[in-house]
């Protein structure tokens, strides 16, 4: 009997110890399946990406995309922030700028810069001469914007030319997220009908977020047909377009210099404080 009952506790005992090595394999699995992707971007030190596609959409615009190190990793960059871009200009001299991806971490595997190129813009020199198979140096995450889903009940984006892509960043990612119902309303300004970015991108948030997100053009050289806005973002159009003074709602901004002054002076003028308001 004493043989029988110390071979019955063995059994027991290893059965024990299988359910609880069982249990904890399973809870790690969890908790590694369930843990963020770490994200490719180092904020103290440049990284290199390699360009694995580059699509002109006009003469001066075209979309970069890069590759990350496996198809399942992130960039690791918080919605509403910036990576800085480090390059060369037509005299060989070393340029850094700011940009935007219109990627989220939801697009694994790569990201996507759309990029204007001015004939004198210096970092638009090195954009204009990449190659697919040429890598570029990033560092970041970059910026002040700090965004979770809720904080408001409404965003009004003014974006003037390339300014539109941490607009489209930020709607893009608050209108994907199930989560989130804060509403959006964008003015986008440009010259001309084609310096109009991410036009496509766009009109197909417009259709799949119908009452949620809301998109007024405004063009200062508009073509004959045209039923946007015409000339430069004025009182009227903010006062019509986006949300009224509140204290849960926030106006966001991204253009050149003298638009990025002349919305600060309209939107002072309409009554929304310092706190409603953030320039990127």
């Amino acid at each position: 009997m004493d043989m029988e009952f110390l071979q019955s506790l063995d059994v027991q005992i290893l059965a024990g110890v299988a359910v609880a090595f069982l249990a904890i394999v399973v809870g790690a699995a969890y908790l590694f399946s369930s843990k963020k992707p770490k994200g490719c971007l180092d904020p103290e030190s440049y990284k290199e990406f390699k360009l694995v596609k580059r699509r002109q959409l006009s003469h001066n615009v075209a979309k970069f995309t890069f590759g990350l190190p496996t198809p399942t990793s992130v960039l690791g960059l918080p919605i509403g922030q910036h990576i800085s871009c480090r390059g060369k200009d037509s005299q060989g001299e070393e340029v850094i700028k700011p940009y935007t991806p219109t990627t989220l971490d939801s697009d694994v595997g790569h990201f996507e810069l759309v990029i204007k190129m001015y004939p004198q813009g210096r970092m638009s020199h090195h954009f204009r001469e990449m190659r697919v198979g040429d890598y570029l140096a990033v560092k970041g995450p970059k910026g002040r914007f700090r965004y979770q889903p809720g904080q408001v009940r409404a965003f009004g984006m003014i974006a003037g030319g390339s300014g539109i892509t941490p607009m489209f960043q930020v709607a893009r990612a608050i209108l994907e997220n199930p989560k989130d119902t804060t509403n959006v309303h964008l003015i986008y300004a440009n010259v001309a009908y084609d310096d109009i970015l991410l036009k496509e991108e766009l009109d197909t948030l417009v259709a799949e977020y119908p009452g949620r997100f809301k998109v007024y053009f405004v063009l200062n050289q508009p073509p004959e047909v045209w039923n946007g806005g015409v000339g430069f973002v004025s009182k009227e159009m903010i006062q019509t377009h986006c949300p009224a003074p509140a204290a849960d709602i926030q106006i966001l901004r991204c253009g050149p210099p003298p638009m990025n002054k002349a919305m600060a002076g309209h939107l002072e003028a309409l009554g929304y404080s310092p706190e409603m308001q953030f320039q990127f």
